[in-house]
């Protein structure tokens, strides 16, 4: 008889109770304790709002000087009738 994984619910088992994957995980807790693994995924893979905002800050700080390099001098603009 066979069962989803109860933590990740994609991979089918057979024999034990959680896929090779979240069996990792376990190990993991019982290594570091469950906490700790928590602490470390929650750091890690949450954005907390002022990180959110300071990235988005950068991003349009980026897209600026991005922009401020395409922007063209009147000098360097072709009239129509200065056709290559």
């Amino acid at each position: 008889m066979s069962f989803i994984c109860p933590v990740c619910c994609e991979e089918y088992v057979f024999t034990t109770r959680l896929c090779s994957s979240c069996q990792k995980i376990k190990h993991y807790c019982s290594i570091y304790g469950r906490q700790r693994v928590y602490d470390l995924l929650n750091n890690v893979l949450s954005r907390e709002e002022d990180k959110i905002k300071n990235k988005e800050k950068l991003e349009i700080h980026k897209e600026i000087e991005n922009l401020k390099g395409k922007v063209l001098k009147p000098s360097q603009i072709k009239r129509g009738s200065e056709v290559d």
